[in-house]
């Protein structure tokens, strides 16, 4: 295999001349640079990915937090993952996935200078791991909106206007009485926000229009599908309309509202916050905002490579959502 030095003895010139070649970190005449560049054909060589690195100050990876906890979704989280590779892949950037739920992984990462920029999802409200990426010199992009973004890029859906678009058009087809079925109590225990923003839109919303509202949480199991279910009809046995937002839950929950005697849409009406996929995927398709995972990891890169080429500020972007009517209808008179 070549070696730099090899490339310097065919090229007729000293090694640190190669280097600067590659580095562009001194001007190099066009003869020089020709003969340099020959050389390096010639040879098939190909410098060292940590001499590179170290030349250009880049080191064309990014790291990618994505802790996969015990109530999160796992196939959601790889639509996320899916968009921000393929979207690196553009920028000839490799991507380092970290799975840790801990704050070690970034620390070891920025701080060894092993990646260019970081980018975090399942942020909560007062995340711990915030401080670290500002002492970081890499820029960090969050998928997710902590309550103070200082410093930080921000890419997420707009959940509180997704709460108020399925409300909107639930009221819309006339429903009065409308529930929500959301995210795991330790996914809003822990302040991810955007649980919390989806209830808040959804609350806020259904007050300013009169409607009679009620939220249940709902762990991400069968049970507790079940669970959520029966506590909504108990509570609010009039319910025509209905909002899920737990993609795991969501088969079960379509499951146990017919195995109580209530057909969807004839009698409750669902709209379904999740990947198109996932609504497409039940045994009727259903209405439903679309949660674009791909889209939101594909904006997070081009904020991560905007703020590496300085094109860029921190700033904060939030989607707006996208609802498409399948099957819901107006309420049984």
């Amino acid at each position: 295999m070549a070696t730099i030095d090899d490339v310097a003895r065919v090229a007729g010139v000293s090694v640190s001349t190669v280097s600067y070649t590659f580095s562009g970190k001194r001007p190099i005449s066009a003869a020089t640079r020709a003969r340099v560049e020959r050389a390096v054909r010639d040879l098939d060589y190909r410098p060292h990915a940590g001499a590179r690195a170290l030349a250009s100050q880049r080191t064309q990876v990014l790291a990618l937090m994505a802790p996969l906890r015990v109530d999160v979704n796992v196939s959601v989280i790889m639509q996320f993952v899916t968009g921000v590779v393929t979207r690196a892949q553009a920028f000839k950037h490799d991507v380092l996935l970290l799975t840790q739920d801990d704050h070690d992984g970034i620390e070891r990462v920025a701080a060894g200078s092993m990646v260019d920029a970081v980018i975090m999802m399942d942020v909560e409200a007062e995340d711990p791991r915030l401080p670290i990426l500002r002492r970081q010199r890499q820029p960090a992009v969050l998928i997710g909106l902590p309550r103070d973004p200082t410093g930080l890029s921000c890419v997420d859906l707009d959940f509180e206007a997704v709460g108020r678009t399925a409300v909107d058009h639930l009221a819309g087809l006339g429903h009065r009485q409308i529930a929500l079925i959301g995210s795991p109590r330790a996914v809003l225990s822990r302040r991810t926000t955007y649980a919390a923003r989806l209830v808040r839109g959804f609350t806020q919303e259904a007050a300013r229009l009169g409607l009679e509202a009620v939220f249940e949480t709902c762990e991400s199991s069968h049970s507790g599908a079940i669970d959520a279910v029966d506590q909504v009809l108990t509570s609010m046995p009039g319910v025509t309309g209905l909002i899920v937002h737990n993609e795991v839950a969501l088969p079960a929950v379509l499951e146990a509202l017919r195995s109580r005697g209530k057909d969807v849409p004839g009698d409750i009406s669902v709209v379904a916050v999740c990947p198109e996929d996932v609504a497409l995927g039940q045994s009727e398709p259903l209405t439903a905002v679309d949660l674009p995972a791909h889209t939101i990891g594909a904006v997070a890169v081009d904020m991560a490579i905007g703020r590496l080429t300085g094109e860029q500020p921190a700033e904060t972007r939030l989607l707006a959502p996208v609802l498409t009517t399948r099957t819901s209808t107006a309420p049984p008179r």
